[in-house]
């Protein structure tokens, strides 16, 4: 099932974590012909693999994957950049005929595709971020948080808090241009069509998943991972580390934790993470096919819809 030539036409797979997105995005791209692009912020990143929960090795064998791998963990990466690498990525798949399916969590990348944000493109200040940064350190991130729920109230209802740089970032465009993040980023037609398919269980469903993961993921050598990256030299205080599990692993071994202590808390800001995510991914919009990825395989019905919007 090749995208019709000349047909702009893209299938977004979405949702909290943990409820199989990359696997249905492997499959349903093995069946009609398609090639997945990631929206997953974590997931550019190299040698970040078991903590970000990448596709496997098999899954990007068996079709190709896109934006993942793409910089290492010092280097800064933002929306627009995300937005500039994903436009490029749509239109290689769509010469080819192939059909380009979106999958990933990042509520921020995948709508500001989807709808078309005309990101301004603000250099980073980097004073001003070195400023802010020995603030939060020196006061706490929730004063950073506090600042921006003044000035940006929208963005900061939905801003991942925990991640004190996206906090720093947002600040800084409101710094540099007097005008909030969230009434910057201006939408056009996109110049393609979509359908979004959104897989969501239960919580009491879903939160026994992803401590299963957690564990399989401690049981994979996440610990491991984490030392191998301080290794090669990169430093806890990089915003790569502040993604979870890292950041709580970073500071078991910097013997503030215990190991035990350290999975639980990922667990509970995963748990914390996937919360957050309904509130881009809302149950109620109708914009969003939901399927119950605890009722059983999903992608037959996940099939049956593609064809419908074909």
């Amino acid at each position: 099932m090749a995208s019709s030539p000349g047909r702009r036409h893209l299938i977004a797979i979405v949702g909290p974590t943990a409820t199989g997105k990359s696997a249905l995005a492997a499959r349903l791209a093995q069946r009609i012909g398609g090639e997945v692009i990631n929206a997953d912020s974590r997931q550019v990143y190299r040698y970040m693999n078991i903590g970000t929960a990448k596709p496997s090795a098999d899954e990007r064998a068996a079709v190709p994957h896109h934006l993942y791998d793409i910089i290492d963990p010092d280097e800064r990466f933002s929306l627009r950049r995300y937005l500039d690498l994903v436009n490029t990525a749509l239109a290689e798949c769509w010469s080819r005929g192939a059909l380009p399916i979106v999958a990933g969590g990042t509520g921020q990348y995948v709508w500001a595709l989807l709808e078309g944000w005309q990101v301004p493109r603000v250099a980073p200040d980097l004073a001003f971020r070195a400023e802010l940064e020995a603030r939060a350190e020196r006061e706490g991130a929730q004063s950073l948080i506090d600042e921006l729920e003044r000035v940006d109230p929208a963005y900061a209802a939905r801003v991942d808090k925990p991640n004190v740089r996206r906090v720093i970032r947002a600040l800084e465009v409101y710094h540099r241009t007097g005008r909030p993040l969230s009434s910057c980023a201006t939408r056009t037609p996109p110049g393609f069509s979509w359908t979004a398919i959104g897989l969501d269980c239960p919580r009491e469903e879903l939160y026994p998943r992803i401590d299963a993961r957690v564990d399989t993921m401690m049981a994979e050598g996440l610990l491991d991972e984490m030392r191998g990256l301080l290794e090669r030299g990169y430093d806890c205080q990089l915003s790569s580390m502040a993604g979870i599990g890292y950041r709580q692993l970073c500071q078991h071994l910097a013997g503030e934790l215990s190991l035990e202590e350290a999975v639980e808390r990922i667990k509970t800001a995963t748990h914390r993470l996937a919360r957050m995510q309904s509130t881009w991914f809302r149950p109620a919009d109708e914009r969003i096919n939901w399927l119950d990825s605890s009722a059983g395989d999903p992608l037959a019905e996940a099939l049956r819809i593609v064809e419908s919007n074909l």
